[in-house]
């Protein structure tokens, strides 16, 4: 697995000194990918024996109504909480 995520990442790799822009690690358990720009958000779900890829992803934005995009949104901001400045 450390294989593939170094694989994964070496992509960003330009981007790691690039204001506004940071990569965080963290030790929880990952149920989703949660890609947040402003008030819109892609989480991709992820389901035991499907690749990401072909799993499903949602596009949620905040609206007036409804609570899923802060649900997802929380779930973010209390992982981030917990993670530390990347560096590869």
């Amino acid at each position: 697995m450390a294989a593939r995520i170094r694989y994964g990442l070496a992509a960003y790799r330009p981007l790691l000194d690039t204001p506004g822009i940071e990569f965080r690690f963290h030790a929880t358990t990952l149920y989703n990918s949660i890609f947040r720009f402003d008030d819109q958000a892609i989480v991709n779900m992820h389901v035991y024996g499907v690749p990401g890829a072909h799993a499903p992803a949602l596009h949620l934005r905040k609206l007036g109504a409804g609570d899923l995009f802060d649900t997802y949104t929380r779930s973010f901001v209390d992982v981030w909480s917990t993670s530390t400045p990347a560096r590869w």
